[in-house]
C-alpha cells in the first residue's frame, strides 16, 4: 500500500507537485519569471535597436545647422576669431595647450592657408552632416572642426559654444543617419532596387567613395599623430585613440558588410553600434538635464533672482539690446519682469524631474524653447538659443517629428519634386519600435 500523504502538507510543496498544475495556477515566483520577461525584452531591445532615431537626427540637424550658420555669419572675421589676425596669438595658444592639453589642428602648423583649410572642412563637414551624407566620417570631420576652432581661441563665444563643443563629440557615438539624411536615402534605394531584382550583389561592394574617404582620412590621421608624437603639438591622447578607433572600426565594417552582409559578424558589430548608440543617447540626454538643473540651482542662490529682477538688468545693456523698444518696454513691466525672472527658475530646476511625466515634461519643453527663443530675440544671442533648442529636441516625442517629418516631406514633394519620380520611402519603424527613450 503507498503511503499517504500528510494532510498538513500543502500540495503545491510537495516535490512534483508544479508538474500537475494547471496553466492558469498561481505560482510563488510567477512575478520573478515576469520580471526576468521584462528584463530579457529591455536587454534584446537596447541590443537589437538603435533607439531614438528621430531624436538623434534632429540633434544632428540641430547642431550641425547652428555651427553653419554660426561660421557663415563670422566668415568675414573668421581670421580676427580663430586665425592669425586675431588678438590670442598664436603663442599664446601655444601656451595655453601646453598647459591645458586640448586638441586643435590649427596649431599643426601657423600658416594661414593651413588655417584657410582648417576652416573649410569645418564649413563643409557641417553642411554635409547637416543633410546626412556620409554620416558617420562627417560627424569625426564636424568634431575636428568644431575642436581645432574653438580651443584655438576659447574666449570666443557665448555659452553656446561649450554645448556645440560637447555634442559634437556625443554625435560621433550615435547613429545618426538612420532617417532624414542621404545615407537613409541611398539606403532605402539600394533595397528597393535589390528587392526588384534589378541589383543584385553583395552588400557594400559597389560602395566605392567610402573606401575613398577612408584612405585619405587615414592618411591625415598619420600626419597628426606623428605630429603628437614629435612633441611639436600638446593634445588630449583620447582623442586620437578615439579618432584611431572610429577609423578602424570604419573599415571592419565595410569588410565585414562586402564579404559576410548575413553573417553573425555583422550581427554582433549591429548590436555593438545599436549599445554605443543608445549609450551616447543616454549621456547626451544627461548632459541637457545637467545643464538645466546646475543652472536652476545656481540662480536660486542670487539674491537677484530670489527678488525677481535678474531679468530687468540685461534688458538694459544696450550690449543685448538689439531691439531696444521692445527690450524698454518689457523693462518697463515689473510684473512680467518678475513672472519671467520666477519662471525661468522654475522650469529649469523642475524639468528634470519632469521627465517622470510624459505630459509635464512636453509642457517644460515647450516653455523652455519659447525662453532660449526669447534670448534671440531680446539679448540678441541667437547661436546659442539655437544650441540649447537642439539640445533640448533629444526629449520631443516621437509622434511629434514623424508628423513634423511628414509634414516637410510633403511641403517638399509639392514645392520641388511634382514632376520627378518618386523615390523609395525610408523604413517605417513597426509599432513596437515607436516608443523610445524619449518619446
Amino acid at each position: 500500500m503507498s503511503e499517504r500523504l500528510p494532510a498538513s502538507e500543502p500540495l503545491d510543496e510537495q516535490p512534483g507537485a508544479r508538474l500537475n498544475e494547471q496553466p492558469g495556477a498561481r505560482t510563488a515566483n510567477r512575478p520573478l519569471f515576469a520580471a526576468e520577461r521584462r528584463v530579457g525584452r529591455a536587454v534584446q531591445r537596447v541590443t537589437a535597436t538603435a533607439l531614438g532615431p528621430y531624436q538623434s537626427a534632429v540633434v544632428r540637424i540641430g547642431f550641425a545647422g547652428t555651427w553653419l550658420l554660426f561660421l557663415l555669419w563670422e566668415l568675414p572675421n573668421r581670421r580676427e576669431l580663430y586665425g592669425p589676425d586675431g588678438p590670442w596669438s598664436w603663442d599664446m595658444a601655444q601656451q595655453l595647450i601646453a598647459r591645458n592639453g586640448a586638441f586643435t589642428g590649427l596649431m599643426w602648423s601657423d600658416s594661414t592657408v593651413w588655417f584657410e583649410i582648417v576652416f573649410a572642412v569645418a564649413v563643409l563637414s557641417s553642411a554635409l552632416l547637416l543633410v546626412g551624407w556620409r554620416t558617420r566620417t562627417m560627424s569625426v570631420l564636424f568634431m575636428f572642426g568644431v575642436l581645432s576652432l574653438q580651443n584655438r581661441s576659447i574666449f570666443m563665444g557665448d555659452g553656446g559654444d561649450n554645448v556645440i563643443h560637447l555634442m559634437a563629440i556625443y554625435l560621433v557615438l550615435t547613429r545618426c543617419g538612420q532617417v532624414w539624411s542621404l545615407d537613409a536615402r541611398r539606403a532605402a534605394r539600394t533595397t528597393a532596387r535589390r528587392g526588384a531584382g534589378h541589383e543584385p550583389g553583395i552588400l557594400g561592394a559597389r560602395d566605392r567613395v567610402g573606401p575613398l574617404l577612408w584612405g585619405c582620412l587615414g592618411v591625415v590621421l598619420i600626419f597628426g599623430t606623428l605630429t603628437a608624437a614629435t612633441g611639436r603639438v600638446q593634445g588630449d591622447s583620447w582623442l586620437l585613440v578615439l579618432f584611431w578607433g572610429v577609423w578602424i572600426a570604419q573599415v571592419v565594417w565595410w569588410a565585414v558588410n562586402l564579404h559576410a552582409p548575413n553573417g553573425q559578424p555583422r550581427a554582433l558589430l549591429d548590436v555593438l553600434a545599436n549599445l554605443v548608440h543608445n549609450a551616447a543617447l543616454v549621456v547626451i540626454m544627461a548632459e541637457v538635464c545637467l545643464v538645466y538643473a546646475t543652472a536652476g540651482w545656481y540662480k536660486i542662490q542670487g539674491s537677484r533672482w530670489q527678488d525677481g529682477t535678474a531679468l530687468y538688468y540685461p534688458l538694459k545693456l544696450h550690449y543685448f539690446a538689439p531691439w531696444p523698444e521692445l527690450s524698454g518696454l518689457l523693462a518697463s513691466s515689473g510684473v512680467m519682469v518678475m513672472l519671467l525672472t520666477y519662471g525661468t527658475v522654475i522650469v529649469q530646476v523642475a524639468f528634470p524631474f519632469a521627465l517622470f511625466n510624459r505630459r509635464v515634461k512636453n509642457v517644460l519643453l515647450v516653455a523652455m524653447m519659447l525662453e532660449h527663443a526669447g534670448i534671440a530675440l531680446l539679448l540678441g544671442l541667437p547661436f546659442f538659443s539655437l544650441a540649447m533648442i537642439a539640445a533640448d529636441a533629444v526629449f520631443l516625442p516621437t509622434n511629434f517629428l514623424r508628423w513634423l517629418g511628414g509634414r516637410i516631406t510633403g511641403l517638399w514633394h509639392r514645392l520641388f519634386a511634382r514632376d520627378r519620380k518618386r523615390l523609395p520611402e525610408q523604413r517605417r519603424d513597426s509599432p513596437e519600435q515607436t516608443r523610445t527613450l524619449v518619446g
